[in-house]
Parts: structure tokens; C-alpha cells; sequence
């Protein structure tokens, strides 16, 4: 796949697990315990629901070729993740597991006296998420543009996918794998706004407090998450009674916050084809239909996001050229499908 690369925002997967290159199934034995991220692998209670999502949100329909909108199947196996891998939407959870930046958790807030963390400390925590989801939203741009040559034409040793792309440890891969490796963990980190937030949510009929937050009832996508403009949205676009989980290693980290835990939706079934839920299996995620507003939230910004990546393409690279490196993303053999035009 390359020589290793020092990347300002790939942290420190060898410290975490402690060896440079891992077999899925000593990645699957990394994730056991509680969910803290929509899941990324069908064990441990988790159903693989970030790449379910990610392919109801992108899949071509059977059979069909891709018309940009949609990957092919190869090419989705890299951005979802297929059995026994986790994808670039499920790397997080390989080596920022630990990082609440890379899932927006920890912006917690509840409008009530003696509260731990202040409106604006809050607001600054889900700042700091969104800006990190749009340095690799705009890192996915950056490596796009190395599946094409300075002709324009398709790059085919860094398109070809023989092999499945690597998308942890910070190892340097073929352009496409590192293009789709920004638009999946950005996806990631939009993703689990849903599901550790109350954007979408509606409290449970009882007192409202730490334990039982407001939900603010809303669809998506959020504005806030508009990451294509490259801009972080105003403080004062994030609305007042938003919060997401605190989530802490401690025991007791997040006894006195509204915590992850109480406010997850990130277990349940989802269908890949058509994105509809069953069987949600967090208390949040059980109450008045919340795991599936969260999921339905995910994927219509999931689709989204990968609009304003290939907008994003047309602003850096002019439409032609554009239009060649969308095609090779989304199609499994570009070097045949994908001929600049002119």
C-alpha cells in the first residue's frame, strides 16, 4: 500500500492497540464492550449500522452502472466496509475511538442550575467536531485529485482496487483509497451527530433532566453540518437546548453531565437497500420511534455530504475534470469507464 505517513489528524492507533498492522478480527476484539459510535461490525450488539447506512444512502441499484450519485459495488465496499472490514466510514472507530472530536460527543449541556458545562463550552465542543469533519471532508478533495493525471485522464495505479484499501495507522494508500478515507470518516463523525445528539430525538414522557433531556425534534440534514462551505457555522446557530453525550473512560467521568449512554441511538437494525429500522436496542433509541428519525436523519445527510463533495471537486478542478474524478471514485474499473471528455 505505500510507506507510512505522519497525517495531523490520524491519532495514535499503535499506542492504542499496540502493533503496527491489525487483522480484522483483532480489530473486531478492540471494539467489545457498550457501543459509543453508530456501529461498525456485526458483533458485540452492533449490526454494522454506519455501513448500513452508507449504503442505503449510496448504493448504485443492482445491476445498474453509477451516474456519479451512486458507487458501484467494489468501490462501496471501500467507503461502507463489507464483511470483515470496517470501511473508511467505520475507521474511527479503528484509531479515534478515543478522540470526541471524531464522533461529536461530549458537547453536553442542560439548561438547569448547577449544570457542569455552560452553553458555550458546549458550543465550542460541537465547533471543534464540525471543524474536524471538514478538515477531512476537504482532505478527501485534496487526494481526489490524484486519480486523474495532469492530462486529465484516469490514473490507474491509483484507482485500481485489486486490493482493499487500508484506511488506519496513517499508511499512505492509492488516491482513490485516501480520497474516499476523508469523505468516510467525515461521514463518521455527520453520522454520529444523529445518534449521540438530540437533534432528531423526542424525550421520554417523564421529567425532564441529565437523565431524560429535551429532544429538539427536528430532521435532517442539520445546517450545522454543511461541510462543503468550508466555513464553521455561527455559535449562534446552534440551538440553545442542543446537546450530545458526555463520554468518558472514568467510572465516573460524566456522573453529574447528560451522558452518552442516556442519549445514544446507535443499536438497532437497518436495512442496507432501503434504510428502514427495526429492533433498536439503546433506551433513547427505543423511545417514540428515536432510532429511526436518528437513522433517516443520517442518511439523507450521508447523501448530502456526498453532493457537496463532488460540488467541492467542481470548484477545485473545473467541471471536466471533475466530472473524470467523480466517475473514477464511484466506479469499480475507471481506467475503462471513466474517459476524460475532449
Amino acid at each position: 500500500m505505500g510507506t507510512p505517513r505522519r497525517h495531523p489528524l490520524r491519532r495514535r492507533a499503535v499506542q492504542l492497540l499496540g502493533v503496527a498492522s491489525l487483522a480484522p478480527a483483532v480489530l473486531l476484539t478492540a471494539q467489545a464492550g457498550p457501543a459509543r459510535a453508530f456501529g461498525t461490525v456485526s458483533a458485540f450488539g452492533q449490526h454494522a449500522e454506519h455501513e448500513a447506512i452508507t449504503r442505503a444512502a449510496l448504493a448504485c441499484a443492482p445491476g445498474t452502472r453509477s451516474d456519479g450519485t451512486c458507487f458501484e459495488p467494489r468501490s462501496l465496499d471501500q467507503l461502507a466496509g463489507h464483511k470483515g472490514t470496517f470501511g473508511a466510514v467505520g475507521a474511527p472507530d479503528t484509531d479515534e475511538i478515543v478522540v470526541p472530536a471524531a464522533h461529536c460527543d461530549n458537547a453536553d449541556f442542560l439548561a438547569a442550575s448547577g449544570y457542569p458545562r455552560d452553553r458555550a463550552d458546549a458550543t465550542r465542543q460541537l465547533l471543534t467536531c464540525i471543524a474536524r469533519l471538514q478538515t477531512r471532508f476537504t482532505e478527501g478533495i485534496t487526494a481526489a485529485g490524484g486519480t486523474t493525471g495532469a492530462d486529465g485522464a484516469i490514473a490507474p495505479g491509483e484507482t485500481d482496487l485489486t486490493k482493499d484499501c487500508t484506511f488506519t495507522l496513517g499508511i499512505r494508500g492509492r488516491d482513490k483509497c485516501e480520497a474516499i478515507e476523508g469523505l468516510g470518516r467525515a461521514l463518521h463523525g455527520v453520522q454520529d451527530f444523529y445518534s449521540h445528539s438530540n437533534w432528531t430525538d423526542k424525550a421520554a414522557d417523564r421529567p425532564l433532566g441529565k437523565d431524560n433531556p429535551p429532544g429538539l425534534d427536528r430532521t435532517g440534514p442539520a445546517p450545522l453540518l454543511a461541510l462543503g462551505t468550508g466555513r464553521p457555522p455561527a455559535a449562534s446557530a446552534v440551538p440553545a437546548d442542543l446537546t450530545t453525550g458526555c463520554f468518558s473512560l472514568l467510572p465516573l467521568g460524566c456522573a453529574r453531565h447528560v451522558q452518552h449512554a442516556g442519549l445514544n441511538k446507535d443499536t438497532g437494525v437497518i436495512d442496507p437497500a432501503t434504510g428502514a429500522t427495526s429492533g433498536p436496542t439503546t433506551p433513547r433509541g427505543k423511545v417514540a420511534g428515536n432510532f429511526d428519525r436518528a437513522v433517516h436523519a443520517a442518511v439523507a445527510d450521508t447523501r448530502r455530504q456526498w453532493a457537496d463533495f463532488r460540488a467541492a471537486l467542481t470548484a477545485k478542478y473545473g467541471k471536466d475534470r471533475a466530472e473524470t474524478i467523480g466517475c473514477a471514485l464511484t466506479h469499480d474499473t475507471p481506467a475503462r469507464d471513466c474517459a476524460p471528455k475532449g
